[in-house]
């Protein structure tokens, strides 16, 4: 039955609309009871199909009815002015010139016509002048000389049948034709939107138009004072118009006693159109201002464009209303523009039909024009643009009955400094929408079947210079494209607001998206918070991907599809979601909010003294107590789940207050399915509670109102399903409590925040999943007085593999391991210290320590890993470690030191020249005849060698460090005739000199001879050795022989050698002759010799045995012996 009602209602005012309020009538003139309102409901408002044109009467001739000279069929010349007294029809196959400054009249009556139908040329000389009702000419080309009027001003006739273009009453209202006339408001109580005066009619024929305007209305019933309807004009011409002059098909002025009558028609066709002068079918002015009228044009060319007026008439009785614009319409590009000159109205320009074949190109409202489409259901679709310019303004439906439908179809819609209004439902569908400082706003009052709109741009949204989409139900934004809200007070808001299927968001510094609105009126499409129930919506965490409006999901504000948002302004809601996005940036200066906009109950709100002291709201803490007088009643309690919040934040106590406190809304930022790729906050994300204070002014407050009040709201809910999170220092990320009021009302309780990470790199692949040098909060609000605080929030984030921890799962510290699921830090575990090697660290690990042992590294690269030990130590380790090591070395070098000093002392010789002469014979291989040259060579140096030698001097001494070898100063009386005695003495000391130790070096044995005697053997060997070489040094080289008496011997340094025995112990000296002595007895004989003296080396130890030495002169002498035995 309700709906039968509205129904009934819906299509009265659209008849009314369609062709009663044009007469001047308003809403409130008309009842369903009244005689006239049934009277005109029955009747049929259908227009009739347009009679038959009337005969042609006879062409009138050049000379007899015009007074020209010439024929028509040839050239006809008018001369002279005409003042005709009915309507006249002019024909011929010439041409017609009306010669400058002569005027055609026919304007005894309105309504009266002249037409002109030529084969050749029409031509209208300077200043001159056509006046009449009706023009029409037909020609092949048409010129309008400079200065010179087609007028049809004032002189319409009738209107077309069963229209309402002449306002009725006494109101003074202006005609309406093209657009409605003006009517000045006399009722305070009503809206200038309501009052018109007449209204239009023929929208079907805006392509064509050829209907008179209406005439204005009248102020007193004494008189008719309202001004004419415009005439018509129609001009054909096969090729060219030339257009200097003017054509007027204006309304008709009413002065100040009438209204202003409306415009009339003007039609051109032609190939070719040029000149500059003006076509006007402006209202009339008047109490009222007449209503503009219809123009069109179908030219293909146009070199310059003239001066085309369809403005309504200025109005008297009320300036700033003037009557509405007329149309304009461009045949050849499919255009119609309506334009109101700048004049300021409150008049409708209606436009009942929209051409479908063929579709329109453009429409154009501009320069403070207003067109409405005042049906319940209306589809307005273009090929190119619609733009509503200059103050321009397009509504549909009706504004008291927002129940209508409207589709906007077009390529691009422009706005500036314009606005559009829809009483219902929008669908639009464009492929770009820009608007500059503008206005789209959407009214649905209620109605849930027109409560959903959609806005679809497939290529770009831009809202620049304060702009605003607002609709008061639900709105969905779609596109392909880019959304972009440039800068402050850009808005899109609504009470469900979706925005879907965009690459990219820009909310610039100061713009808002908002859902749902601000101080709204609850209605039947206001959304309705679950506050009491204790199921998470699975929407927040699975939300569907068609992205649609629907009223049944509890989203307030979402933004669906969308890759990449950009956040430097505003984003507010109750339950605001971002789903299958790839990154949101929040710039220093954005903000995304849901604070203050949960529940004012809810299943944490606060309690309530009984003398009106409410406690906080609890949700991720307890709210604060509410205390008065040393009594006091606990807050709100806690609930949800801390590791998957969802729910919206509770009241403060004392919610049935007007004032009363709100939790914190739902901020859900990506999903279990679709988690978001990097979110990046250098502004705030905000889901705080409300505060008692904000809402209430204390300086005016009662003595009654001190004693009540509300305690603060609860923090709301941020969930972010992440795969990364950067938080700059100025960002801030907050779900804190409310404050409550200063007379005791407790604090509200922190609300919760999660992170839900959807994947978390570990071991070498791991990076750091959170950035964060901002602030994180979910602090409690503070109470007042005695009030308590709220305890703080929760703040928490997927459990960590091993390895990780914390909220943002870090790697453990170094020298912890984790090797559990979770996030808290008491999980890593301090490693082993038994593990450690004293000479270690703990070293850093990529993903942290997961098991152990745990890393670690030497503090040197000396040591080697894993126990740190150097090499030594490492051999150590390998034998079982440093005492049995210690035990086992000490027996290998005893060993090795014995075996060495045996080896050393049975096999080193250091006499060279026996040593070698001995291992050079002894390889000779006598069964190679060729090598035993050689070994004579070496048996006649050998004896040469033995020839020369004169006596052979010993050491005395064991070359010792306590017994250092020495010769006597007493030189042997075998060299005593072959050196000089004095130089002999000093070759002894300086000799002695060299063969003695110095003290460090027996020290040095000493002290090894206690700890390790192999090394003090090795140690004495090496001594021994290189002084020996010192000595035979310096007897070779550096001494100069002075003490030997052969000149031979001293020039050659030869005749004295040093060499020593193969334990290093028993050394001496060899004289020999320079071979320049002139002496016989020298060398001595053999027998001179014996008996020989040989000492034996060694002292009879087992490290040194009794030796014999020998080298070539022992042998040598031995030989002789040898040979003399023989001989005897």
């Amino acid at each position: 039955m309700m709906k039968s009602s509205v129904f009934m209602i819906l299509l009265v005012i659209s008849v009314m609309n369609m062709i009663l309020l044009g007469f001047g009538y308003e809403y409130d003139d008309f009842s369903e009871d009244s005689e006239g309102f049934i009277k005109l409901f029955h009747q049929d408002y259908s227009p009739p199909a347009p009679p038959p044109p009337p005969p042609r009467p006879p062409s009138a001739s050049c000379q007899g009815d015009l007074g020209g000279v010439g024929s028509l069929d040839e050239t006809c010349e008018v001369v002279d002015s005409l003042n005709l007294t009915e309507s006249m029809y002019i024909a011929g196959k010439g041409s017609l010139v009306i010669l400058g400054n002569v005027s055609v009249s026919c304007d005894v009556n309105p309504g009266c016509e002249i037409g002109i139908n030529v084969t050749g040329e029409f031509s209208l000389g300077e200043n001159a002048m056509i006046v009449a009702g009706t023009f029409e000419l037909i020609a092949a080309n048409a010129t309008f000389g400079v200065g010179s009027v087609v007028n049809v001003t004032g002189l319409g006739g009738d209107p077309p049948e069963q229209t309402s273009g002449t306002p009725s009453g006494y109101d003074g209202a202006g005609g309406g034709y093209g657009g409605r006339g003006a009517a000045c408001l006399l009722n305070d109580k009503k809206l200038p939107e309501d009052v018109w005066g007449g209204d239009a009619y023929s929208w079907s024929s805006l392509q064509k138009p050829w209907s008179y305007g209406s005439k204005g209305g009248t102020t007193s019933k004494d008189g008719d004072y309202g001004g004419g309807g415009g005439g018509r004009i129609k001009v054909v011409a096969t090729n060219l118009i030339e257009m200097n002059g003017m054509l007027l098909a204006e309304g008709g002025d009413g002065g100040t006693k009438g209204g202003g009558g409306s415009g009339g028609s003007i039609f051109l066709r032609a190939y070719k159109m040029t000149g500059s002068g003006n076509i006007s079918a402006s209202g009339g002015d008047g109490f009222g201002g007449g209503g503009g009228g219809r123009i069109s044009t179908d030219v293909f060319s146009r070199h310059e464009e003239p001066k085309i007026f369809v403005h309504g008439g200025n109005s008297v009785g009320c300036p700033t209303n003037a009557g509405a614009a007329g149309t304009f319409y461009d045949a050849v590009t499919r255009s119609l523009t309506v334009d109101n000159f700048n004049m300021t109205t409150d008049t409708d320009t209606i436009l009942m039909e929209v051409s479908y074949q063929p579709l329109m190109t453009n429409i154009f409202i501009q320069n403070l024009a207003k067109v409405s489409v005042p049906l319940l259901w209306s589809r307005v679709q273009v090929q190119g643009q619609i733009s509503v310019l200059g103050g321009g303004t397009l509504s549909f439906g009706l504004s008291h009955y927002a129940l209508s439908e409207f589709e906007l179809l077009a390529e691009e819609l422009l706005m500036s400094d314009s606005a559009i209004k829809v009483y219902g439902a929008l669908r639009m569908t464009v492929k770009m929408f820009l608007m500059w400082n503008s206005q789209l706003l959407i009214d649905v009052e209620g109605d849930r079947n027109v409560q959903n709109s959609f806005l679809e741009a497939s290529n770009l949204i831009v809202l620049k210079e304060s702009s605003t989409i607002h609709s008061n139900a639900n709105l969905g934004v779609h596109g392909q494209g880019l959304l972009n809200l440039s800068g402050p007070g850009d808005c899109i808001e609504a009470q469900r607001l979706v925005l879907s299927l965009f690459y990219g968001v820009n909310l610039g510094p100061g713009a808002v998206l908002r859902g749902p609105l601000e101080n709204f009126t609850a209605n039947a499409v206001t959304p309705k918070l679950n506050c009491n129930s204790q199921q998470c919506p699975d929407e927040l965490l699975n939300p569907p991907d068609d992205c649609n409006v629907n009223a049944s999901l509890s989203f307030t504000l979402q933004i669906c599809r969308v890759e990449d948002i950009l956040v430097q302004g505003l984003i507010r809601g109750s339950i605001v979601n971002f789903h299958r996005a790839r990154t949101v940036t929040v710039e220093s200066t954005g903000t995304i909010s849901t604070s203050t906009m949960g529940c004012t109950g809810g299943l944490g709100k606060g309690n309530v003294l009984s003398v009106g002291i409410g406690s906080g709201g609890g949700y991720g803490g307890s709210g604060g107590s509410g205390c008065y007088n040393d009594t006091c009643i606990d807050g709100g309690l806690p609930y949800g789940d801390a590791n998957l919040p969802c729910f919206l934040g509770s009241g403060g106590g004392n919610d049935i207050n007007t004032d009363s406190t709100a939790g914190g809304g739902v901020l859900v930022i990506g999903s279990l399915e679709h988690p978001l790729s990097s979110l990046s906050i250098d502004g705030s994300l905000g889901a705080d509670g409300g505060s008692y204070a904000e809402n209430l002014d204390y300086k005016h407050r009662g003595i009654t109102d001190w004693f009540q009040g509300s305690g603060g709201g609860s923090g709301g809910t941020i969930l972010l399903f992440l795969n990364a999170l950067t938080v700059g220092e100025s960002g801030i990320l907050s779900s804190g409590g409310g404050q409550g009021t200063p007379n005791g009302c407790g604090g509200g309780g922190g609300g919760r925040i999660h992170f839900h990470w959807s994947h978390i790199p570990t071991g070498e692949v791991y990076q750091p999943i959170a950035i964060v040098k901002g602030n994180i909060s979910t602090r409690g609000g503070l109470g007042g007085n005695e009030g308590g605080a709220g305890e703080i929030g929760s703040v928490t984030g997927k459990s960590c593999p091993k390895g990780l921890y914390g909220t943002f799962c870090e790697e453990c510290p170094v020298g912890t391991y984790k090797n559990v699921t979770g996030s808290d830090k008491e999980l890593c575990f301090e490693c082993p210290s038994n593990e450690l090697p004293h000479r270690a660290y703990y070293i850093y690990v990529r993903g942290g320590t997961a098991e152990t042992p745990c890393p670690y590294k030497c503090i040197s690269d000396k040591y080697h890993m894993p126990h740190c030990y150097t090499a030594l130590e490492e051999l150590m380790e390998t034998f079982g470690g440093p005492w049995l090591f210690g035990l086992l070395l000490l027996g290998l070098l005893i060993l090795l030191a014995l075996v060495l000093s045996v080896a050393r002392m049975k096999f080193v010789g250091f006499d060279e020249s026996s040593g070698s002469a001995r291992a050079q014979g002894s390889q000779i291989d006598h069964s190679f005849p060729f090598l035993e040259s050689l070994n004579e060579v070496l048996e006649t140096n050998r004896v040469e060698e033995s020839q020369g030698h004169v006596h052979r001097m010993y050491f005395m001494g064991q070359n010792t460090f306590r017994e250092p070898w020495h010769l006597p100063h007493t030189p042997p009386e075998q060299v005593i005739d072959i050196v000089y005695e004095g130089a002999f003495n000093q070759f002894v000391e300086e000799i002695n000199a060299l063969a003695t130790y110095q003290w460090w070096e027996g020290s040095i044995y000493s002290i090894l001879f206690f700890f390790a005697y192999p090394v003090a053997w090795s140690w004495q060997q090496w001594r021994q050795k290189l002084k020996l070489q010192r000595l035979r040094e310096f007897v070779r080289s550096e001494y100069d022989h002075a003490c030997l008496r052969s000149c031979r011997s001293r020039a050659l340094y030869e005749g004295l050698k040093v060499a020593a025995t193969s334990d290093l112990m028993l050394g001496y000296v060899d004289f020999f002759l320079g071979g320049d002595e002139k002496r016989s007895d020298l060398p001595p004989r053999l027998l001179q010799r014996l008996p020989l003296s040989l000492l034996f080396g060694g002292d009879g130890s087992y490290m040194a045995p009794f030796s014999l030495h020998n080298d070539n002169v022992i042998t040598s002498l031995m030989n002789q012996v040898c040979y003399l035995n023989s001989r005897t």
